[in-house]
């Protein structure tokens, strides 16, 4: 049960046909997925994590906020094949940067491959190692401020990503979440799951910082049903 007195369906909704059906129209009507972006979409099945990659509308729709935001200084958590890094790297056009943090060796070099194939190599740093420690590095290290930050990993440890990233980050900076609504599981507060709790607590934070104004967006699609947080920074 969550807090309202319903039962709260886990793994229950899966994509129906409507909503395949409602993906495809308008990303073939409104979306520029050309053939380097659906190869890099596709090799995720080379990845520890097949089709986890965000949608191809997803993906523009994170171009889209990011060109909003004018970004030119990309960080995002989690890279896997990349297919979401290209997109944020064609955001920040020839003189922006995207730095993209990895955990697996394996995924990081599959999105190598990618990004030399997309010609955006030079604008992506892949750091691989756990995201925790390569962003006290960067922290460290008094890395330029980043304009945009896109958080699409492990889940539990999404308090932490945001703690970060508000250190890497200035007035006026995009924090985005993915995958928040975890099949609605994220409104049962008694959940065990950690990844429900991580959602939850990043969630909490961002509600209680002085300088941050967010709101989150519930999403269904060929990826079942989910959701994103978003946060700009006051």
């Amino acid at each position: 049960m969550n807090e309202f007195g319903s039962p709260v369906p886990v793994n229950r909704y899966e994509a129906t046909d409507d909503w395949h059906a409602v993906d495809r129209y308008f990303t073939s009507t409104l979306v520029r997925e050309d053939s380097i972006l659906a190869v890099a979409r596709d090799s995720g099945d080379a990845t520890t994590m097949p089709n986890a990659e965000v949608a191809a509308n997803q993906g523009a729709f994170l171009e889209i906020l990011a060109k909003i935001a004018g970004a030119r200084r990309v960080l995002e958590f989690g890279t896997l094949a990349g297919y979401s890094t290209i997109w944020l790297a064609r955001a920040v056009g020839e003189q922006g940067q995207v730095v993209t943090l990895e955990l697996e060796p394996e995924n990081a070099a599959v999105a190598k491959a990618n990004f030399h194939a997309a010609g955006v190599s030079h604008q992506i740093e892949t750091i691989v190692g756990p995201a925790t420690e390569s962003t006290e590095r960067l922290i460290n290290d008094d890395t330029e401020p980043f304009d945009f930050v896109f958080i699409d990993a492990d889940k539990p440890n999404n308090p932490a990503y945001l703690a970060a990233a508000l250190k890497l980050t200035h007035s006026g900076a995009v924090i985005v979440i993915d995958n928040v609504v975890r099949n609605g599981a994220v409104a049962d507060a008694a959940s065990a799951d950690p990844r429900v709790q991580g959602v939850r607590t990043v969630a909490e934070d961002i509600a209680a910082h002085p300088d941050l104004d967010g709101t989150a967006l519930q999403t269904v699609g060929e990826k079942g049903w989910d959701g994103l947080i978003i946060a700009r920074r006051r």
